[in-house]
């Protein structure tokens, strides 16, 4: 298989194998359906590597990752590992990948599909003609910033983070943003804390410059707490939002609602790297590990196997693959076929399929070679 396509699978703790595996028999079944391979490796990230190698990633596992055209992860974390005061956390694995792999861009796309309208908390009204991404900074920010742990007496105790950010990181950020918004609507919204914050001011200043590149595109500025306000009353009108990592982690996953759950969404991490290909990437869904349903087949795989679709299309270079796995989701959506975290329990009249991962892999995977699916 050495003309294959290279995938390294992360499937990490809790839920993360199970969705994992199912969007690799998606995968796999596109593959076999269009006609290319995929040689997959797997990887030990999170909990289940800080277990059997004391370390929540190898340098060699990191290593590996980047010789891959792409990577498709699951979830890391579990209350196992959960004492922040540790010195090795399952989340230092997406750390190293970020910074080892230079993934400086997550992208989380937000769509309501039509026949989930009724599982977003909001209105259905509000969501009619939602379609946007955010474009989240990986590499700056507080994440990454000088800081003194909690030390003091009990009534004097004291702590400090620092949010460092540099140009570059703000203008290649702002830059990929503006080329994916000349794809979609040509709307750029950059969010930030302007008011108080003096890096919000250092991305305003930055953000200004490089619009002046892109006259085909609008580019606005937006206050964090104002955007927030606006995600749930006026989703609709946001295009591309491109934030800092702190705000662009909490925006995210607030935008995550609209879809009426985490498990229906994915991401992708993309560096600046190129690959024979396309852009190298990490691939994940948004959700986390959920250890109370680990192990049950009760998780939604569509995150998972959505992000495997942004995988083919950004990393592999295969559109066709990648609109086959979408269609085929959409039309298992409008079939009735549900996850528990999409179908109200208490309503047996209400006409879906409640299934588990397995099935809902399966139910997708035979949608695949509907009519309107693949080209024969």
């Amino acid at each position: 298989m050495s003309d294959a396509y290279r995938i390294v699978a992360i499937p990490g703790d809790g839920v993360g194998p199970e969705v994992v595996g199912a969007a690799r028999r998606v995968v796999d079944a596109v593959a076999e359906a269009f006609g290319f391979a995929v040689a997959w490796s797997d990887v030990a990230a999170g909990g289940v590597a800080i277990d059997a190698h004391g370390v929540a990633i190898r340098p060699e596992d990191v290593e590996r990752c980047r010789n891959a055209d792409a990577v498709l992860l699951g979830a890391v974390g579990g209350p196992a590992w959960s004492d922040p005061s540790s010195s090795v956390r399952p989340e230092q694995a997406l750390f190293a990948l970020r910074g080892g792999l230079g993934l400086f861009a997550n992208l989380r796309p937000v769509t309501v599909h039509p026949s989930l309208l009724g599982a977003s908390p909001l209105r259905p009204e509000l969501l009619d003609g939602v379609d946007l991404l955010i474009v989240r900074e990986l590499t700056g920010g507080i994440y990454f910033g000088d800081r003194t742990e909690p030390a003091g007496e009990p009534g004097e105790r004291s702590a400090l983070d620092t949010m460092p950010y540099h140009e570059r990181e703000v203008r290649r950020i702002v830059r990929l943003a503006c080329d994916l918004a000349r794809s979609r609507r040509g709307r750029v919204t950059q969010v930030d804390k302007a008011n108080v914050l003096a890096t919000s001011r250092l991305w305003r200043t930055v953000t200004d410059e490089v619009a002046r590149d892109y006259p085909d595109v609008a580019v606005a500025h937006q206050l964090v707490d104002s955007c927030a306000m606006l995600l749930v009353r006026r989703p609709a009108s946001f295009d591309v939002i491109v934030t800092e990592n702190l705000f662009g982690d909490i925006l995210s996953d607030e935008a995550a609602v609209l879809a009426g759950s985490l498990g229906m969404l994915p991401s992708a991490s993309l560096g600046e790297r190129r690959t024979a290909h396309g852009v190298f990437g990490l691939y994940e869904p948004i959700h986390g590990s959920a250890p109370d349903i680990a192990g049950q087949d009760r998780a939604n795989p569509i995150g998972t196997i959505l992000s495997a679709a942004m995988l083919l299309r950004m990393s592999l270079g295969r559109e066709d693959a990648a609109a086959a796995i979408e269609a085929a989701v959409g039309r298992a959506l409008d079939d009735g076929w549900r996850t528990m975290d999409l179908a109200d329990a208490a309503d047996a009249h209400d006409g879906l399929v409640v299934v588990g991962t397995t099935a809902m892999a399966t139910a997708v995977i035979q949608r695949l070679a509907a009519p309107v699916g693949l080209a024969s």
